[in-house]
């Protein structure tokens, strides 16, 4: 049986505008199982950001609970929250968020050494290891403006997995990328997630999706489908597209 990671239990978020309060999550439940690609899909609108962020600790749910180690995310302080956000999940997202007047290295280490448990010359020879796996060694010393989208991105990456998350977040990773860099960095999150990383990404693109271990259908606010697939296999790549695209037309996608 598959250990569960976080939990979501009867989880409800809701925005206030001009006096009305706009429901974009309403009782969901989920299970975030260890080792899974776990990909949300769903209409614009459904509540698919709004699901990786509450579950992450990112926003705070209106009510329900989100269980990780036994502990309800809802009720952390911001100071719980940032730490756990720190040392137990990573995030990565459509924009790169990387410091454009520091060097790709850089953007890399300068983060992790806010863990002082990791020495520095640590930090500095996993952040070397994880540039020569992903094939970026040569882009180190670059600013980012010096970088493409694909580089930036797995240079994102990078930064996140650094501190060995207990789960990486992604949030339509591959959004701005073209098509080439959107493969080299799916192939990526793939290949870390063969390695053992649990995976939460959220995306609108089947390229994307098949990818998933686990697809999660989100429809108004909560969840309406689901379906779990053998890992990836690049021979395989065809019919798992045709799978995910007539179960999508179940769901009416």
């Amino acid at each position: 049986m598959k250990e569960i990671v976080l939990s979501a239990k009867k989880l409800c978020k809701s925005f206030a505008a001009n006096g009305v309060q706009n429901h974009v999550l309403t009782d969901l439940d989920l299970d975030v199982f260890k080792g899974d690609f776990t990909v949300v899909m769903g209409a614009s609108g459904s509540g698919k950001s709004t699901l990786l962020y509450a579950l992450s600790g990112m926003d705070r749910a209106t009510s329900g609970e989100v269980i990780y180690n036994g502990r309800d995310l809802v009720k952390l302080s911001e100071k719980e929250l940032t730490l756990l956000r720190r040392k137990d999940f990573a995030f990565v997202f459509q924009k790169m968020h990387l410091v454009s007047n520091m060097t790709m290295f850089e953007n890399v280490v300068v983060p992790a050494y806010l863990d002082k448990s990791v020495p520095a010359a640590e930090t500095d020879k996993k952040a070397d290891e994880l540039f020569e796996q992903m094939g970026i060694s040569e882009i180190k010393t670059h600013l980012p403006s010096q970088c493409s989208g694909g580089e930036q991105q797995r240079c994102a990456i990078i930064r996140a997995v650094i501190g060995q998350p207990c789960v990486l977040f992604a949030d339509e990773p591959t959004g701005a990328l073209n098509r080439r860099n959107t493969i080299e960095v799916l192939d990526l999150l793939t290949k870390l997630n063969h390695n053992g990383q649990s995976v939460f990404m959220v995306t609108h693109d089947v390229r994307a999706a098949i990818r998933a271990t686990r697809l999660i259908y989100i429809e108004d606010g909560t969840v309406s489908g689901e379906m779990t697939m053998p890992a990836f296999e690049p021979e395989k790549e065809q019919s798992r597209e045709t799978q995910i695209n007539s179960w999508l037309s179940s769901m009416k996608w």
